[in-house]
């Protein structure tokens, strides 16, 4: 009978599966931990540069209102053309300021409630004989979360600029925003243009603070 040739494996002992065990959870710990390093999140390209702070709206509110923005808009910084504090309570005053510019304009104006509302116009606001824009032009309301108003398709009442009134969106007679020559008093209504609320508390309102930023 030929010899029988014996083969040993040498087991590992229990201090060792315990050793490898912990080796093994610290790489699971260590690769735990790497991961949300490297998913670190971008900075929000939305957000715009202003040229001065806002006296009307807050961080947070151009950060929502820059979501519905046009992409042509994107990544522009934000010019403070003109507000009341700064240059008066005249619309002549911010045409005259308009003088030139071409690029969209952001109005937003503060009511005596402290009602926050205004409009996205897609071309600088100016004197007209009759209604200009395009359907990039909405109206929005902070009432206290944002609320925008974008063009519905029915008509092409966007914008349109008197030497005694600014007016945004109509219907039926009625705008869905109106300012006076003083710049002190205005109107909203429900307009077909944009099929919005009334932007206000009120229909009509009197202006504490107001800005046009261009936005190109």
């Amino acid at each position: 009978m030929r010899g029988l040739r014996w083969r040993y494996t040498r087991l590992p002992s229990q201090a060792e599966d315990t050793l490898s065990g912990e080796e093994g959870k610290e790489e699971e710990e260590e690769e735990e931990e790497a991961a949300p390093a490297s998913a670190a999140a971008p900075e929000d390209p939305t957000v715009p540069q202003l040229t001065e702070a806002s006296q009307v709206l807050s961080a947070s509110e151009i950060r929502q209102l820059s979501c519905h923005f046009p992409p042509r808009v994107t990544g522009h910084p934000w010019s403070l053309v003109f507000c009341t504090s700064r240059d008066g309570f005249s619309l002549q005053s911010l045409y005259r300021r308009m003088e030139g510019c071409s690029g969209p304009v952001l109005l937003a104006l503060r009511d005596q409630d402290g009602q926050i509302f205004g409009a996205f116009s897609s071309s600088a606001l100016r004197l007209s004989k009759g209604f200009y824009g395009t359907g990039e032009t909405f109206l929005f309301s902070f009432s206290p979360q944002l609320k925008v108003f974008k063009w519905t398709g029915s008509n092409s009442f966007f914008v349109k600029g008197d030497l005694d009134s600014l007016m945004m969106g109509s219907g039926s007679g009625q705008f869905g925003l109106w300012l006076d020559g003083d710049l002190f008093h205005g109107g909203s209504y429900p307009c077909a243009t944009f099929n919005n609320e009334v932007l206000a508390r009120q229909e009509q309102f009197h202006i504490r603070e107001l800005e046009a930023w261009l936005l190109s």
